[in-house]
């Protein structure tokens, strides 16, 4: 029995001049394993399961020869057109059980012979999940975050969002460009072995990064290549689209030149990774995302403006909150506890806040600090 997605071409079709004629010669033009139609309670029901969409393109040309079948195999095509979920099979859009998932005989057993994530199947990692201490729930702390870090247990964190600062009052003169960039990751990397450590079993860390393209440092790479090495499981990576085209063409000396072409960067990245599970549990009545943002957020492309308001908060280099609330209803509980080791004046934690999860946020500038208990007070007032 072949299974079909019903359409209404039209309500209430009536007759019209050679309808006969016409679903005769659709139906035999077209076969019963890509459409058929047909008059149903009085509608004009396309049934429809595969379609080459320049097959019935070229039909509607040739045979759109009065008003009436000029009206209904417009309608058709442009039903089909407004569909935009299909699978694609041998060149046809498929439109029925396209995005079922094939079963694989004995699928578990050959994603252990492949060693299906397999530079983290010997991880350390404990599964006993702690509690956050209370005196650090729903807190901002001015405070070198490496120290504030140890003082949590193990396993309290259920997610990290942040951005890490390209400085930690390094000097970076001519004198010391060869090492700046290795000292640079030596002190984050102290860091995010604390926000491992705190991180719950299943939990999640995403970092927001750009590649520094200026001195050919790829720190995406970099960062993702150091969490799996520490065994982390690496979820994916999105890419933020900023659609910021102002930034410049050339460098010196490459201008129309296969020398040294300048590349531009509109985007930067969320490297997103998991700690020991890929599954992160919780609670179904603490899911707060919508079937239509579910769908919009996992194709991993956010065309998402960039921060707007930096003068206003004083900080050089604020990511959006759309961008931390998009992450959040994706990748957590409502009444999870969302860490930012690099708070800055406040945007992962302010969002958190209204969101309905628990937060912590470090950060070494009181002057941020201030800022960002400021937005968490004025949005709960």
């Amino acid at each position: 029995m072949v299974i079909y997605k019903e359409l209404i071409i039209k309500d209430k079709a009536g007759v019209i001049n050679g309808e006969q004629e016409l679903l005769i010669h659709f139906n035999s033009f077209f076969s019963e394993k890509e459409a058929r139609l047909e008059f149903k309670d009085g509608n004009l029901i396309l049934l429809l399961k595969e379609m080459d969409i320049n097959k019935l393109k070229n039909y509607v040309i040739e045979n759109a020869t009065t008003k009436d079948k000029h009206e209904v195999l417009s309608g058709i095509l442009d039903k089909i057109e407004s569909i935009k979920s299909y699978g694609l099979n041998n060149g046809k859009r498929n439109y029925v059980d396209y995005n079922k998932e094939r079963k694989v005989t004995g699928r578990k057993g050959k994603e252990k012979n492949r060693g299906i994530y397999y530079y983290a199947q010997d991880h350390p990692f404990s599964k006993q999940n702690n509690t956050l201490p209370g005196e650090y729930e729903n807190k901002i702390i001015c405070g070198d975050s490496l120290e504030v870090l140890k003082k949590l247990p193990d396993n309290c964190v259920d997610m990290v969002f942040t951005s890490p600062p390209y400085n930690f009052g390094l000097e970076y003169s001519d004198n010391a460009d060869a090492h700046y960039w290795e000292k640079y990751f030596e002190q984050l990397f102290v860091i995010f072995d604390e926000t491992i450590r705190v991180l719950k079993y299943g939990g999640r860390i995403i970092v927001n990064v750009q590649p520094l393209f200026s001195d050919y440092i790829p720190s995406h790479h970099i960062i993702s290549n150091y969490f799996i090495k520490k065994k982390l499981i690496w979820k994916g990576e999105i890419l933020w689209e900023k659609n910021n085209y102002n930034c410049k063409y050339t460098a010196w000396g490459s201008w129309k030149s296969p020398s040294s072409p300048y590349l531009k960067y509109t985007w930067e990245f969320l490297e997103i990774f998991s700690k020991g599970d890929l599954k992160h549990g919780g609670k179904k009545e603490d899911v707060d995302i919508s079937a239509d943002e579910f769908k919009k957020f996992v194709v991993a492309k956010w065309s998402i403006a960039p921060e707007r308001d930096m003068k206003k908060y004083g900080h050089p280099a604020m990511f959006p909150e759309k961008l931390v609330e998009q992450a959040l209803k994706l990748f957590s509980f409502k009444n999870d506890v969302i860490l930012d080791p690099f708070n800055g004046v406040g945007t992962t934690t302010a969002v958190a806040g209204r969101l309905g999860r628990r937060y912590l946020g470090i950060d070494i500038s009181k002057e941020y600090c201030d800022r960002a208990i400021y937005r968490i007070e004025k949005q709960s007032s």
